[in-house]
Protein backbone atom coordinates (compact mmCIF):
# COMPACT_ATOMS: atom_id res chain seq x y z
CA UNK A 1 0.00 0.00 0.00
CA UNK A 2 1.38 3.40 -0.95
CA UNK A 3 1.84 6.01 1.75
CA UNK A 4 0.70 9.44 0.58
CA UNK A 5 2.10 11.34 3.57
CA UNK A 6 5.41 9.78 4.70
CA UNK A 7 6.17 12.45 7.33
CA UNK A 8 2.67 12.17 8.81
CA UNK A 9 3.12 8.39 8.91
CA UNK A 10 6.49 8.73 10.70
CA UNK A 11 5.07 11.15 13.29
CA UNK A 12 2.07 8.88 13.92
CA UNK A 13 4.34 5.86 14.43
CA UNK A 14 6.40 7.83 16.96
CA UNK A 15 3.27 9.06 18.76
CA UNK A 16 1.72 5.57 18.89
CA UNK A 17 4.98 3.98 20.03
CA UNK A 18 5.27 6.42 22.91
CA UNK A 19 1.65 5.87 23.94
CA UNK A 20 2.38 2.13 24.14
CA UNK A 21 5.65 2.72 26.02
CA UNK A 22 7.74 1.01 23.35
CA UNK A 23 11.52 1.43 23.36
CA UNK A 24 11.92 0.94 19.58
CA UNK A 25 9.67 1.38 16.56
CA UNK A 26 10.22 0.78 12.86
CA UNK A 27 9.34 2.86 9.83
CA UNK A 28 9.95 2.54 6.08
CA UNK A 29 13.20 4.16 4.93
CA UNK A 30 13.33 7.41 2.95
CA UNK A 31 15.73 10.34 2.68
CA UNK A 32 13.20 12.85 4.03
CA UNK A 33 12.42 10.67 7.07
CA UNK A 34 16.14 10.37 7.78
CA UNK A 35 16.57 14.16 7.67
CA UNK A 36 13.64 14.65 10.07
CA UNK A 37 15.06 12.00 12.41
CA UNK A 38 18.47 13.72 12.27
CA UNK A 39 16.83 16.93 13.55
CA UNK A 40 14.88 15.06 16.26
CA UNK A 41 18.07 13.33 17.42
CA UNK A 42 20.12 16.54 17.39
CA UNK A 43 17.46 18.28 19.50
CA UNK A 44 17.34 15.38 21.98
CA UNK A 45 13.82 14.15 21.27
CA UNK A 46 14.87 10.60 20.29
CA UNK A 47 17.84 8.45 21.30
CA UNK A 48 18.76 7.57 17.74
CA UNK A 49 17.92 5.47 14.72
CA UNK A 50 19.49 2.82 12.53
CA UNK A 51 18.90 1.61 8.99
CA UNK A 52 18.11 -2.12 9.00
CA UNK A 53 17.14 -4.71 6.39
CA UNK A 54 13.77 -6.32 7.14
CA UNK A 55 11.84 -8.62 4.80
CA UNK A 56 13.95 -7.54 1.83
CA UNK A 57 13.29 -3.83 2.43
CA UNK A 58 15.28 -1.13 4.17
CA UNK A 59 13.60 0.17 7.31
CA UNK A 60 14.46 2.64 10.02
CA UNK A 61 14.60 1.37 13.59
CA UNK A 62 13.96 4.35 15.87
CA UNK A 63 14.86 4.36 19.57
CA UNK A 64 12.39 6.46 21.54
CA UNK A 65 13.51 8.51 24.52
CA UNK A 66 11.87 8.67 27.95
CA UNK A 67 12.63 10.72 31.06
CA UNK A 68 11.49 9.31 34.41
CA UNK A 69 9.09 6.98 32.61
CA UNK A 70 7.41 9.72 30.56
CA UNK A 71 8.01 10.37 26.86
CA UNK A 72 10.36 13.26 26.07
CA UNK A 73 8.11 14.31 23.18
CA UNK A 74 4.93 15.75 24.65
CA UNK A 75 3.41 17.08 21.45
CA UNK A 76 4.09 16.11 17.84
CA UNK A 77 1.92 17.99 15.36
CA UNK A 78 1.98 17.86 11.54
CA UNK A 79 1.65 21.36 10.04
CA UNK A 80 2.09 21.07 6.27
CA UNK A 81 0.13 18.23 4.66
CA UNK A 82 -0.01 17.01 1.06
CA UNK A 83 -3.40 18.70 0.65
CA UNK A 84 -2.41 21.95 2.35
CA UNK A 85 1.20 23.03 2.14
CA UNK A 86 2.34 25.64 4.66
CA UNK A 87 5.33 27.79 3.75
CA UNK A 88 6.94 30.44 5.94
CA UNK A 89 9.51 33.10 5.21
CA UNK A 90 12.25 33.97 7.66
CA UNK A 91 10.20 36.76 9.24
CA UNK A 92 7.24 34.38 9.73
CA UNK A 93 9.26 31.67 11.55
CA UNK A 94 8.50 32.32 15.20
CA UNK A 95 9.80 30.24 18.14
CA UNK A 96 7.43 27.39 19.00
CA UNK A 97 6.12 27.47 22.59
CA UNK A 98 8.28 30.51 23.43
CA UNK A 99 11.41 28.63 22.36
CA UNK A 100 10.77 25.46 24.40
CA UNK A 101 9.69 23.49 21.33
CA UNK A 102 10.95 23.42 17.77
CA UNK A 103 9.45 23.62 14.33
CA UNK A 104 11.04 21.41 11.69
CA UNK A 105 11.39 23.25 8.38
CA UNK A 106 12.31 21.90 4.94
CA UNK A 107 14.40 24.58 3.23
CA UNK A 108 16.48 24.74 0.04
CA UNK A 109 19.51 24.21 2.32
CA UNK A 110 18.06 21.06 3.91
CA UNK A 111 15.77 20.05 6.76
CA UNK A 112 16.46 22.04 9.94
CA UNK A 113 14.89 23.61 13.00
CA UNK A 114 13.24 27.01 12.91
CA UNK A 115 16.11 28.52 14.94
CA UNK A 116 18.71 27.27 12.45
CA UNK A 117 16.61 28.55 9.55
CA UNK A 118 16.46 32.00 11.16
CA UNK A 119 20.26 31.95 11.66
CA UNK A 120 20.81 31.03 8.01
CA UNK A 121 18.18 33.57 6.92
CA UNK A 122 16.14 31.06 4.92
CA UNK A 123 12.47 30.06 4.92
CA UNK A 124 10.67 26.99 3.66
CA UNK A 125 7.93 24.45 4.24
CA UNK A 126 6.99 23.97 7.91
CA UNK A 127 6.77 20.18 8.33
CA UNK A 128 5.84 19.84 12.01
CA UNK A 129 5.97 21.24 15.54
CA UNK A 130 7.64 19.26 18.33
CA UNK A 131 7.36 20.02 22.03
Amino acid sequence: MAITDPIGDLLTRIRNGQLRGMSKISSPNSHLRIRVLDVLQAEGFIRGYAEVEAKGRKELEIELKYHEGRPVIRELKRVSTPGRRVYAGVSELKPHRQGLGVSIVSTPQGVMTDATAREKNVGGEVLCHVF
